[in-house]
This record gives structure tokens, sequence and C-alpha cells, in this order.
């Protein structure tokens, strides 16, 4: 069985972060391990406080793993801080480096909640975008956060295609542009590869208010197909179609009174 990591934050609601992790990363066939970077307090209604973790339980959670198990993919959600960023890109680096490995690195920059709580210091995203988008593999930021990363805004399909080939110039490393937050029925995910092509991904919207941990989810799927040995475009195509079902299959739940989960069984 192929051991996919996931370097996260947690949330005791369990519809994003570690825990919808696990869940994706045990669906789709594989063996999760964690290692969390930050404790929130958070449930459907949005997050109310979070407590980064001490960039030493950081180090020594990544170097527990690193040491024992055969991580075949690594997913990273949440980084609170420049501090716990700094850890995560020198323990990997330096593993990487030590063991001559490749290991697909997926990267959800996580920055802001849905309910709009600041989910990274603004020092951090600086940091990560020097030092960590060069180490993986791929990241997959949505519109707003791709609007963080370029501070502009972003309104038509033109900007989407611009910023996506901007992101992948920029930084040496593929980007996979979601275009949830885009108005329309159709949405369209857009992979740009550092080869210059771009691969579109489309389906109909499902009507659901229960969407809380779709981007975790995402990332977490297209690092389980990448360890089970898949390009990355069809790894992007077989995490898109595991979301969608989790859409349906959440979409008549009621858990919470807010936006409440995917189901991903």
């Amino acid at each position: 069985m192929e051991i996919v990591l996931s370097i996260a934050g947690s949330d005791p609601s369990a519809g994003a972060g570690i825990q919808q992790d696990l869940k994706t990363i045990t669906a789709m066939g594989c063996y999760g391990a964690t290692v969390i970077t930050a404790l929130t307090s958070q449930n459907t209604m949005g997050v109310q406080d979070v407590m980064p973790v001490p960039s030493k339980v950081i180090s020594s959670q990544l170097q527990a793993i690193l040491d024992d198990f055969d991580v075949k993919s690594i997913k990273i959600g949440q980084i609170p801080n420049a501090e716990s960023a700094t850890i995560i890109v020198d323990t990997l680096h330096d593993w990487g480096q030590k063991n001559g490995m490749n290991t697909p690195i997926v990267y959800d920059p996580v920055m802001i909640s849905t309910s709009g709580h600041r989910l990274m210091s603004s020092d951090c995203i600086q940091y990560i975008k020097k030092h960590l988008f060069p180490l993986c593999h791929l990241i997959t930021p949505n519109i707003p956060e791709a609007e963080q990363l370029l501070v502009h805004s972003l309104a038509t399909p033109f900007d989407y295609l611009q910023a996506g080939q901007t992101l992948t110039q920029q930084y040496d490393t593929n980007v996979l542009l979601k275009g949830g937050h885009a108005k329309g029925e159709i949405m369209t995910d857009r992979l740009f590869l550092t080869d210059g092509s771009v691969h579109e991904y489309q389906n109909e919207k499902i009507g659901s208010t229960n969407l809380h941990g779709t981007g975790c989810t995402l990332s977490s799927a297209i690092a389980c197909a990448l360890a089970l040995g898949n390009p990355l475009e069809t790894a992007v195509g077989m995490a898109k179609k595991f979301v969608s079902k989790a859409i349906r299959g959440g979409k008549d739940l009621h858990i919470g009174h807010g936006n409440g989960p995917i189901w991903n069984f």
C-alpha cells in the first residue's frame, strides 16, 4: 500500500484539513500519515481560532514519519507562519537530497478560510513563494488565492489563463488554477504545465451548500493518484472525478448548521 503524507492543519469538525485528508487518502486506497501544523477551532459556520503548532514539534513529527515510512507523495495544506514554513522546506529539501528522491509534493496554498479568517501570515506568503513553490510538483490555488499571489484581481477567462501562465513561469512549477469561484454553471479548472501546455477540466457546478473541504480533498486525491503511479494530467482528472462524486454524495447531508462537508464514501 502506497503511503501519502499530509502536512496540514487540524479541523475538529472533520470536514477539511488533516481529518478530511485522511478520509480522502483512505478512500483512494492509500495509507495516510500526517504532520499537524496548526490546531484550529472551526465548524461548518467558520473558523473561530487558530493556534500554530510549535516549529520544533512540526520538525519532530516530520522526522518521525520520514525516518520510518516510505512516503510516495506529499500533500501540504495550511502553513500558519514563516517559521513553520522554514522547517517544512528545510526538512523536505534535506530529506530529498539525502535519499536522492523526487517525491511529488502537491501544495494547496490555504491562506484565508471561506468565513474570512486568515490562516497564513503575510511573511509566510512571501516565504512560500520563494522557497516552497520551487520544491513542489504542483500547486493548486483557487481564484482568490491566485489573486493574493499575483496581487491583482482576476475577472475573465483571459485573466485566468494569464494568471496560470505567470505563476507557472515565475515559480517553475505546475499550477492547477481552480475555477470554482468563477461565475457561470460550468466550472473550469486549468492545469498549466512547465512545458507550456494547458489542460482544461470542465464539469457542471453541482448545486450544494455542503462544500466544506473540497480544496483539501482535491489536493489529497491528486497526491494519491500520483503515489499510485499516474502522470499528473491523469492524476488531476482522477481527483476531479473523485471530488465531483463526493460533492454529489454530500449534497443532501445535514451535518452542522452552515457549509457542511462532502462525502467521500
